[in-house]
């Protein structure tokens, strides 16, 4: 919105220009998004706490977790509002990628507030939203951003796999093949990510550090004169979201004050599925999936982890994990909640560090 008001006035003042840039509209974003969050989160943790909208602790969890029920959950309305809000102000809406990132973000989000509220009101117990109708309405979604994709490249760049690494490799994908890998890529993140949000703050900061890198390999694959350089896929108006990623990472970081141990608010299904079909999206949008994996390794390991433990114990009636996800598991050997919080940090760090290594390493 802000983006056409300041083309127009630019015309009269020249100030107004600085608007256009890219990297301008960014930074911005991040600090307007920040702003927004460390404003609006006391006001949300009041109205949670007076509705009594409050986290249900599952019976089978670690004991430490018990004193956390009650906290407020659902703050990650929070996150959704502010980064809708702010990326409609610095975006730019004529994009069809920030259109889509939207779209998906506030549907797996929908997904996550219904989730959320039916633990809520059942609340007796921690179940929320079946499995299957959660992953029947995520694959409606997934699949339906896969099409939106494919359906609206410009170029063969758009949706051709592209392998780390190697200068000249990069693989086809066809219809089938790219759907196949977006729906893959998004849906997988998603649960990835709520699977990962299990301690105050675990989640909340990997996710602000992957996007952070993803704007700047939007920013990258979006300049011609970058992705030449680079050797990497020039993808036409990719760097559009990057203003997106801004948004993401001001209203992480700004949701992180809260949710820091001891957490004052969680963000519950309703921000942890919308923030890991963000960071999907995006990695599919910028056609770095691969890359993707390696920087969220974290997400990936904590999801690994869950399936192998349910497929060793109905396998083998015996469990490779004191619990998962993994996180869990040192909870329960005896490192404190903020070690392992922090430590997994690093861990993130490291793997995206890594993981930007690869755009030069060809």
């Amino acid at each position: 919105m802000f983006l056409w008001l300041t083309d127009y006035l630019s015309q009269f003042v020249a100030a107004f220009g600085v608007f256009q840039y890219l990297t301008f509209r960014t930074m911005v974003s991040a600090g307007t998004a920040m702003f927004l969050s460390l404003s609006l989160g006391p006001v949300l943790i009041r109205k949670l706490s007076t509705h009594q909208i409050g986290e249900v602790v599952r019976e089978d969890g670690p004991r430490s977790h018990q004193s956390k029920a009650g906290t407020p959950t659902m703050g990650g309305v929070l996150i959704l509002v502010v980064i809708l809000v702010t990326t409609i102000l610095w975006g730019d809406l004529g994009s069809r990628y920030i259109r889509i990132v939207l779209c998906i973000t506030l549907s797996f989000g929908a997904i996550g507030w219904i989730d959320d509220f039916l633990k809520i009101s059942r609340s007796s117990s921690s179940h929320g939203l079946s499995a299957g109708w959660k992953y029947l309405f995520q694959s409606v979604f997934g699949i339906g951003a896969a099409v939106a994709l494919y359906n609206t490249a410009s170029s063969s760049a758009d949706t051709t796999l592209i392998v780390p690494f190697f200068k000249a490799i990069s693989i086809p994908l066809g219809a089938f093949g790219f759907v196949f890998l977006a729906y893959l890529i998004i849906v997988g993140m998603s649960n990835a990510v709520n699977l990962t949000d299990g301690l105050d703050g675990l989640a909340v900061l990997p996710t602000v550090i992957v996007g952070a890198a993803l704007g700047l390999i939007a920013y990258l694959v979006g300049n011609v004169e970058f992705a030449t350089y680079l050797q990497i896929p020039y993808v036409e108006g990719a760097g559009e979201l990057s203003v997106f990623c801004g948004a993401l990472i001001g209203a992480g970081l700004g949701f992180l004050w809260f949710n820091a141990y001891p957490a004052q608010v969680f963000m519950g299904d309703t921000g942890s599925l919308a923030l890991g079909s963000a960071l999907g999206a995006v990695g599919v949008m910028v056609r770095h999936e691969i890359v993707l994996l390696i920087m969220g390794g974290l997400f990936v390991l904590e999801a690994f982890s869950v399936i192998v433990q349910v497929s060793s114990f109905k396998l083998t009636g015996r469990r490779v994990f004191r619990m998962a996800p993994i996180h869990h598991h040192f909870e329960l050997k005896g490192w404190p909640e903020p070690k392992i919080t922090v430590r997994f940090w690093i861990i993130t760090l490291m793997l995206v560090m890594f993981g930007l290594s690869t755009l030069k390493l060809r």
